[in-house]
């Protein structure tokens, strides 16, 4: 597959450079000066990537961000890859497709550099990154200062579902990789669906976060929004309104992500329910119960009244033993000596 070079830049540009390059010493009056300018150009030069990998522009038109590829399975799709090395020695890169997907937080990662996999029962790759082929320029040499235009293919299987297929092109050298991403749609129906599970509350008060994941189980990438809405025992709890996350779901991957909730109650007993939308699916919902009791606050009030309790007790103790001593009841007056009543002999003769 060839490989098409083209100077990455202009020669009309150095004379230009040079004279603000002269200036610029001419003007530095102190030795000093002069050697740190210097050292920290070197330094800047030496963390200086070197080369960039992105989309071929296509004509006039704008840079791309990435590619987009679409058409029905069994078709060969094609596109361009642009190589550009910046730097002062000749460059080798090796190129190659990965599969695209979400780590458990929701970033977006691609799949390290494998064998090609397996096919399936139906006849259809695993991934698509393997459907990316670069033929026999997997690897590349880049001459200093130059572009490298290098051809590649996309080949989807006959049997490929319909969707949204992520992959990647990267490419790699001197243990640096730089990925462009792979928006790869195969025609037919597509279905926009996802769930939201395992809702919970974490924290309370201005702390609180609520814990949730996102699943998506449509065929087609996802950005989704999410509301929330809380009720306790005293009324309506302030949630949060519908905002966008700062997450692509891909087709059946699951994240795992928190949301802050800084209108959790301190006190309270609260129903919550999380509201997932995406545009073409259905809102999600998913909810749980927290109770929100300050546990410090509650802590101090229960040793009080433990420390109160211990006090009753032992005032009533002391009590009791004084009476005991006193040697009978406070309310039984004493009989004079004197005045003794006759005590009475009981036989069997009658009088």
């Amino acid at each position: 597959m060839p490989v098409l070079h083209t100077p990455a830049l202009t020669s009309g540009r150095r004379p230009l450079t040079a004279l603000l390059t002269a200036a610029l010493l001419l003007g530095a009056a102190v030795g000093a000066v002069t050697t740190a300018t210097a050292t920290a150009a070197t330094a800047a030069h030496a963390d200086e990537p070197g080369w960039t990998a992105e989309p071929a522009a296509g004509g006039a038109g704008p840079a791309r961000p990435y590619f987009y590829l679409s058409g029905p399975a069994g078709t060969v799709l094609e596109d361009r890859l642009a190589l550009t090395n910046s730097s002062d020695r000749e460059r080798t890169v090796t190129l190659r497709g990965a599969d695209a997907y979400n780590t458990a937080d929701g970033a977006l990662a691609v799949r390290p550099a494998e064998p090609p996999a397996a096919e399936g029962p139906s006849g259809t790759a695993r991934g698509a990154g393997s459907w990316i082929s670069f033929g026999t320029a997997t690897t590349v040499r880049i001459p200093p200062r130059t572009r490298a235009v290098v051809p590649f293919t996309v080949t989807l299987p006959p049997a490929s579902p319909p969707g949204d297929h992520p992959a990647a092109v990267i490419a790699a050298e001197g243990g640096r990789e730089a990925g462009v991403r792979v928006h790869l749609r195969v025609a037919g129906p597509t279905l926009a669906a996802l769930t939201v599970e395992d809702v919970s509350v974490r924290g309370e008060g201005a702390r609180a976060v609520v814990a949730y994941t996102l699943v998506n189980r449509g065929n087609v990438a996802l950005v989704p929004e999410l509301a929330l809405s809380a009720e306790g025992l005293f009324g309506e709890v302030p949630g949060r309104t519908a905002r966008a996350l700062p997450v692509e779901l891909l087709p059946g991957q699951r994240v795992s992500l928190t949301e802050p909730w800084p209108g959790a109650p301190v006190l309270d007993a609260v129903d919550l329910t999380l509201t997932v939308t995406a545009p073409g699916a259905a809102p999600a919902t998913a909810g749980t119960s927290a109770w929100f009791v300050p546990w410090g606050i509650a802590a101090r009030t229960g040793a009080g009244l433990l420390g109160l309790g211990g006090v009753a007790l032992a005032a009533l103790l002391l009590v009791r033993k004084r009476r005991t001593r006193g040697g009978g009841p406070a309310d039984e007056e004493p009989v004079p000596g004197g005045k003794r009543a006759p005590e009475h002999e009981l036989t069997g003769a009658s009088r």
